[in-house]
C-alpha cells in the first residue's frame, strides 16, 4: 500500500536547507512527497537535491507549460492528502491568510481540501509582530497547524522565537495525518464542543464554565483516527484541530441548527457541549438597568440537542457526556437510558475538577458494560475514549449500515 501524498512546500530562507531533512524523514515514513519551491526558496537550495531525496520533479512555477496544458495545479491540488510548509516565511504566511494565489504554493494551498501545516521560520522580531501573529492567528481558526517555531540562536546573529523546528520534530507532530488507515477511516463525525450563551439584553448573557477543552481534544483524536469531523463549537478560546471543519456559534438555538444542517450522513455523532438547558424568556433589547436588590428572571428549556438526535429514525450511533457533581456514574447510566444513547463518557465537576483543566478522568458507560479511562492529559484521554467508541461502534448494527462518506 503507497503512503499518504504529502506536498512539501519551500519558501525563502535560510532554514531551507532542513527541509531537505524533511523530506528525507517524510520518505523513510512511506510517504510519497512532491516538493513545490517558490522563487525565494530557490535563492537559497536548489532542486536537484529535492529531486534526489523525493524521486519527483521539484516544481516550482505556476506557469510551467507542459504541467499547465492540463491545469496541473488543479490536479496536483486533488493529489495532496496533506501540504506542508517548511520553512513557512513571514511573507508566506500573511500571503496564505490574506488568501493570495500568486505564485504555484500560495495556489495550491487555496485549491486543495487536504490538511495544512506551516513550520514558521524568521527572525524574532519579524516573529513578535503583530502582523505576524495577527496572520498565524487568522490560519490557526481556519484549522491551519502551526508547527512551532522553536528560542534559539536565529542565523542572524539574534536569540529567541522565530527558529523552525527540526525536521524529525516536524515529522513527529504530523504523523497522524500520515496514517493511511485508521479505526474510523472513511465515517463523518459530528460533535458539539464549548458552551453556549443565552442572551439577557445586548452586553450580559447566562453561559457555564465549559472550556471546550475536552471536546476540541476529542475532536483532534478524531480526525487521528482517519475520520472525517465537523466540531459545531460554543465561543472558546482555542483553535480548530488540524483538519477538522469548525462551525461556530453562540446559543443554544444556533447549535440545534447547525447540528440539524450538518447530520446528514453523519455516522457518529457525539454530544461534548455544555448546552444550556435554560434560556431566558425575553432577551431585552436594551441593557437592563440596575432598579433594585432583586430581580426575578423567567425562563424557558431549550431543546435537547442529543435526545432529538437519538430520536431519528436515521439516527447515528450516538455518544453523550456527563458532567456530574455527586453520584456521578449513578446520574450518568440514568441519562444513558433515558435518552436511548448508545454510550456515554461521565466525568466529576467542580470548582477543581475537569472545568478548564488539562487532565480528566472518564467512566464510560453502554448497556451492558462499563470501563474507567483514568486520569490523563486531555488529549491522551482523548484518544482512549476514541478508541473506545470505535470499538464499540464497530460491533454496532449502525456500523454496518453507514456506507463509508464520500
Amino acid at each position: 500500500m503507497q503512503g499518504k501524498r504529502v506536498i512539501v512546500g519551500v519558501t525563502g530562507g535560510i532554514a531551507a536547507y532542513k527541509a531537505a531533512e524533511l523530506v528525507r524523514r517524510l520518505v523513510e515514513r512511506g510517504a510519497q512527497v512532491q516538493v513545490v519551491m517558490t522563487a525565494g526558496a530557490q535563492q537559497f537550495v536548489t532542486a536537484t537535491t529535492f529531486q534526489a531525496l523525493s524521486g519527483r520533479p521539484v516544481r516550482d512555477s505556476l506557469w510551467d507549460v507542459a504541467a499547465e496544458a492540463a491545469m496541473g495545479h488543479i490536479e496536483l491540488a486533488r493529489w495532496a492528502e496533506l501540504i506542508v510548509v517548511a520553512p513557512a516565511s513571514a511573507d508566506f504566511l500573511a500571503r496564505l491568510a490574506h488568501g493570495h494565489a500568486d505564485d504555484l504554493l500560495t495556489t495550491l494551498c487555496l485549491a486543495t481540501e487536504a490538511p495544512i501545516a506551516v513550520a514558521p521560520a524568521m527572525n524574532r522580531i519579524m516573529w513578535a509582530n503583530a502582523a505576524t501573529q495577527s496572520n498565524v492567528a487568522l490560519l490557526q481558526q481556519r484549522g491551519v497547524q502551526v508547527l512551532g517555531p522553536a528560542a534559539g540562536d536565529q542565523a542572524c546573529g539574534e536569540t529567541g522565537p522565530g527558529r523552525m523546528l527540526e525536521a524529525v520534530q516536524i515529522a513527529d507532530l504530523i504523523a497522524p495525518a500520515l496514517q493511511t488507515q485508521g479505526p474510523l477511516s472513511g465515517r463523518r463525525v459530528l460533535i458539539t464542543a464549548g458552551p453556549t450563551r443565552e442572551a439577557l439584553d445586548p452586553v450580559r448573557f447566562i453561559s457555564n464554565r465549559s472550556s471546550g477543552k475536552m471536546g476540541y481534544a476529542v475532536a483532534q483524536a478524531l480526525r487521528e483516527a482517519g475520520a472525517e469531523v465537523v466540531l459545531v463549537s460554543g465561543p472558546v478560546a482555542l483553535c480548530a484541530p488540524p483538519g477538522v471543519r469548525r462551525v461556530d456559534v453562540e446559543s443554544a438555538q444556533q447549535m440545534t441548527e447547525a447540528v440539524q444542517r450538518e447530520l446528514p450522513g453523519t455516522a457518529i455523532f457525539i454530544g461534548a457541549a455544555a448546552v444550556a438547558d435554560y434560556r431566558p424568556s425575553e432577551c431585552a433589547a436594551d441593557k437592563i438597568k440596575k432598579t433594585g436588590d432583586c430581580m426575578q428572571l423567567a425562563m424557558n428549556r431549550t431543546e435537547d440537542i442529543i435526545s432529538a438526535v437519538a430520536a431519528r429514525a436515521d439516527r447515528p450511533f450516538v455518544v453523550g457526556f456527563a458532567a456530574e457533581t455527586t453520584a456521578v456514574e449513578q446520574h450518568a447510566r440514568e441519562k444513558l437510558l433515558r435518552k436511548n444513547l448508545d454510550l456515554i463518557a461521565a466525568n466529576e465537576v467542580g470548582a477543581c475538577k475537569a472545568f478548564d483543566c488539562d487532565e480528566n478522568a472518564l467512566v464510560v458507560l453502554w448497556r451492558g458494560g462499563r470501563r474507567e479511562l483514568p486520569s490523563a492529559p486531555k488529549l491522551d484521554l482523548a484518544r482512549a475514549l476514541v478508541a473506545l467508541i470505535a470499538e464499540r461502534y464497530s460491533e454496532h448494527p449502525q456500523a454496518a449500515n453507514h456506507a463509508a462518506h464520500g
